[in-house]
């Protein structure tokens, strides 16, 4: 019995699997921010091919909260009525559809990676003035943010808010809130990027406050029945960084607030960090968060092998395996993992034809 295909019920919602799509910026939307035929193919063949729970890319709370003028957001009307058809078709072939709820601080308007010139993106060109705790740039390269103040700060916590409801309206099953990889809400997190001495900043309470009350403020909008994520950077990988102890401390303080279930990530908030990169290297922090906060956690990070995957579930170093670059390489890894496994995935018999 594989436990990789084994359901995974996270309080109203049942994922038929433990494989994830883990969200991948695409930095292909149309015009402000709305999702195309595109992100249709990319997030449903991944759907098709087996995966149980399919995560949009990094999706904006509100139109300066993209990375790139090129990313997807969720802050209007418009957005529900385009993403509607995309979570429509991924329920149809049998995945849970979430979304990643996201605001990129200062790492906001920057140009997407293929782009002929690196670095901020200017007003002319479709840029804006990022936000983030502070007003130091990520690297100088990248445009200068204006410290959010307070009132700034409540209007954040309420698009994340209100971009949830609009997520339940535009058909998905489950939100995941972005506190990972350096943008607004790890800015915060991290003492690396977080500098304040009011109450958002200064100590490890102070840090985790806005995180905290955006995680209040998602749970109460969606209710009990939705399931709520949240990723987080478990390590900046720098000495006087976040850490993994900082990271269970979190996500204690994360479930107490309705969140349920830590995707466990890594680095971001620092632009030169000493990462050691190989096969599951961030699958440690995952089992960490897991055995120390006791609260269910997904692990992401060069997982591409099916047995792999297999002994992180077995093993309870994580409820949930993400797969990012594997599933770009093949969208059917779910139903080549199956196979090899010899699980009974439970997808209905016409699309087992070819396996």
């Amino acid at each position: 019995m594989s436990v990789l295909f084994s359901p995974l019920r996270l309080r109203g919602v049942t994922l038929p699997n433990r494989i994830a799509v883990s969200p991948m910026c695409e930095y292909s939307a149309g015009p402000d921010g709305l999702p195309t035929s595109w992100h249709l193919v990319h997030l449903g063949s991944r759907a098709v091919g087996g995966a149980g729970l399919v995560l949009t890319e990094a999706t904006a709370v509100l139109p300066e909260g993209r990375i790139t003028p090129q990313d997807v957001g969720i802050w209007s009307d418009a957005h529900v009525e385009a993403w509607r058809p995309i979570t429509a078709f991924l329920t149809e072939q049998g995945a849970v559809p979430a979304v990643q709820l996201a605001h990129a601080g200062f790492k906001a308007s920057t140009a997407r990676p293929w782009a002929q010139r690196q670095g901020g993106v200017p007003d002319a060109e479709g840029g804006w003035t990022p936000v983030g705790p502070g007003d130091e740039p990520f690297i100088p390269s990248y445009r200068t943010p204006t410290a959010l103040d307070e009132a700034g700060i409540a209007a954040v916590i309420d698009a994340f808010a209100v971009a949830a409801r609009r997520a339940l309206d535009a058909g998905f099953a489950a939100v995941e809130i972005h506190a990972a990889h350096g943008y607004l809400l790890h800015e915060f997190l991290s003492p690396l990027t977080n500098h304040r001495t009011d109450g958002y900043g200064g100590d490890l309470a102070g840090r985790m406050r806005l995180t905290l009350e955006i995680a209040r403020a998602v749970r109460a909008t969606v209710g009990e029945d939705v399931p709520v994520l949240a990723r987080i950077s478990a390590t900046d990988w720098v000495e006087g960084g976040w850490t993994g102890e900082d990271s269970v401390v979190l996500a204690r303080e994360l479930a107490a607030a309705g969140v349920d279930l830590i995707d466990c990530s890594t680095g971001g908030a620092a632009a030169r960090a000493s990462i050691p990169v190989g096969p599951g290297y961030q699958v440690p922090l995952a089992a960490q968060v897991r055995r120390d906060a006791d609260v269910p956690t997904g692990a992401v990070g060069l997982i591409t092998e099916p047995e792999q995957a297999e002994e992180i579930v077995t093993n309870g170093e994580a409820d949930l395996v993400l797969l990012g670059r594997e599933l770009l390489r093949d969208p059917y890894w779910p139903r080549r993992a199956a196979a090899k496994l010899g699980a009974e995935p439970g997808w209905p018999s016409q699309y087992l034809r070819a396996w």
